[in-house]
């Protein structure tokens, strides 16, 4: 399958028909800009957009990983990092975060920050008409939201961050794994297409690894105010 270049800020993604980004992830890095001294790492990265987000907006960790178990996803990856020259700052990681032995090809304990854009639907919920990689991408196939949570806890040193998006009726679940594995929901915001008295599409949540209780609730964002603020975009440009 033929590989496509998306420019980004003016940095090189290369994305294919299996493996592109959309909305969620955009928004989930505009959640999780890290600070200059951070050591970040991505978990189900895909072709990488989280972490090169950080990159093309200016806010670049001191060192990221991003972790993948696809394979063209992960060639991918390795692909934009040579191209944007990053392989110094963004090590991408082919390995299957349900497997201690490859997932700490990361350094386990280290990271100030884990940022993830998990698979969002449990098995048997429609993945039959998708591709075997967009199924694996979007369906609990391959790791499901618990094994996503217990590696971050494991890769987190304690005072660090997750911070993840999923879907609004998966928040109990996200909250309870994430206090079952020693990180406290801190910061909580809902993202809306255009109206924030429409129902929220996604969730955006940061949990902080043995933080005390106290959960903050955010102004909602809309995928219009995203556009303008990193796009210079809104309704009446287009």
């Amino acid at each position: 399958m033929e590989n496509e270049v998306f420019d980004l800020f003016g940095l090189d993604i290369y994305v294919s028909e299996d493996h592109r980004f959309g909305t969620d992830a955009i928004l989930l890095a505009r959640f999780s800009l890290p600070y200059p001294n951070n050591t970040v790492c991505d978990l189900c990265s895909g072709c990488g957009i989280v972490p090169m987000l950080f990159f093309a907006l200016g806010k670049p960790p001191a060192k990221a990983y991003a972790v993948e178990i696809q394979d063209e996803a992960a060639e991918l990856m390795r692909m934009t990092v040579e191209r944007n020259s990053l392989t110094e700052k963004l090590i991408p990681v082919k390995a299957d975060l349900t497997k201690d032995e490859e997932l700490f090809a990361v350094p386990r304990g280290k990271m100030d920050l884990v940022t993830v854009n998990p698979p969002y639907y449990k098995p048997g919920c429609g993945e039959e008409r998708l591709s075997l990689a967009q199924a694996n991408a979007r369906h609990e196939l391959l790791c499901d939201l618990e094994s996503v949570i217990r590696a971050a806890s494991q890769l987190l040193k304690y005072g660090g961050y997750l911070k993840m998006c999923h879907l609004p009726e998966r928040l109990t679940d996200v909250v309870c794994l994430m206090r079952k594995y020693g990180i406290e929901p801190k910061v909580l915001q809902f993202a809306h297409n255009k109206d924030t008295s429409e129902r929220p599409f996604l969730m955006l949540i940061s949990g902080r690894k043995g933080g005390k209780p106290g959960l903050v609730v955010e102004k909602p964002v809309t995928v219009e105010q995203m556009n303008a603020e990193l796009f210079g975009k809104n309704e009446e440009d287009k």
